[in-house]
């Protein structure tokens, strides 16, 4: 029996792929969260499946989250962007266990960029010699409903640097299926999955969408990168956290998110949720409460 510790399970990938793993009985679950007492009831009608306080930054929970686990799932928590700091830890401790797979959930194009925080994690991985599956996503769907959400219900815009570049948007949902897979099937070990839609499309084209389904007018107002900046820093979001998100944007109008795969029809034997979908899917959130 495989005992999987999964780490960001609260999360747009984390929840979909629990809500997998705990229908199979021969796989025991730990999930590592940093206040139990706040998502026990999300988590209470799962089988098998244990809660336990985890902090990247606090090793003294390291021993409990890892006792019996023979696999990891993690994703790295957005505010932290220091790998050598705020990652090294972790992976040391991980490398200490006897653990047969990491999967780490990575970015698309990130060989390609030595600068971000998810090729640095993954170099790391690699120097501590620990059978790994990194999936490669491109930008999240459900971008739009959570570090966007606000702009869209309140402004009816995409306040998003990107310009007039494409880029192959994926549904996390999908991200979880997948790594579902590749913790189940050992085809998948020291292996690169790099996962997208099945098209590129332009914000230009998100906001005829979600025009479309919401019966809204979504306007996409292309801020430069430096005002995106400014105006995420005064809204009180980490420097640190808007510098990777401004470094992101700015590979994304280079040029560097369109690409598109069949990864994950490859995987999971069916084509990816289309961004109709999600808009269907996630309508609610983009719509403020008096106009429901």
């Amino acid at each position: 029996m495989d005992h999987i510790l999964v780490i960001g399970g609260t999360g747009n990938i984390g929840y979909p792929l629990i809500e997998i793993l705990a229908t199979n009985d021969q796989i025991k679950l730990t999930v590592g969260v940093h206040t139990v007492s706040k998502v026990q009831e999300a988590f209470q009608h799962f089988q098998q499946l244990t809660l336990v306080p985890f902090d990247f930054l606090d090793p003294k929970t390291f021993p409990k989250a890892f006792k019996g686990v023979n696999k990891v799932f993690f994703i790295r928590p957005p505010q932290l962007s220091k790998p050598k700091e705020d990652m090294a830890p972790f992976l040391a401790y991980a490398k200490q266990q006897t653990i047969e797979q990491i999967v780490f959930v990575s970015l698309i194009g990130v060989e390609k960029n030595p600068m971000t925080p998810h090729h640095k994690i993954e170099k790391m991985i690699r120097e501590a010699k620990i059978p790994y599956t990194f999936i490669r996503p491109s930008f999240f769907m459900q971008n739009l409903n959570t570090t966007h959400q606000n702009d869209i219900k309140n402004n009816h815009d995409l306040f998003i640097p990107a310009g007039h570049s494409k880029t192959s948007f994926i549904d996390t949902r999908d991200i979880g299926e997948v790594a579902a897979v590749c913790l189940t099937n050992s085809a998948y070990l020291n292996q690169e999955l790099e996962l997208t839609g099945a098209s590129a499309l332009t914000y230009d084209e998100i906001a005829e969408v979600m025009t479309t389904i919401l019966d809204t007018k979504i306007t996409y107002s292309k801020p430069t990168l430096f005002n995106f900046r400014r105006v995420m820093i005064q809204r009180g979001i980490p420097k640190d956290y808007v510098n990777v998100m401004v470094m992101l944007y700015l590979i994304t109008q280079l040029g560097n998110a369109k690409k598109v795969t069949n990864t994950i029809e490859q995987v999971l034997h069916r084509p990816p949720r289309t961004i109709q979908e999600y808009v269907r899917d996630y309508k609610h959130d983009f719509i403020r409460e008096s106009h429901e």
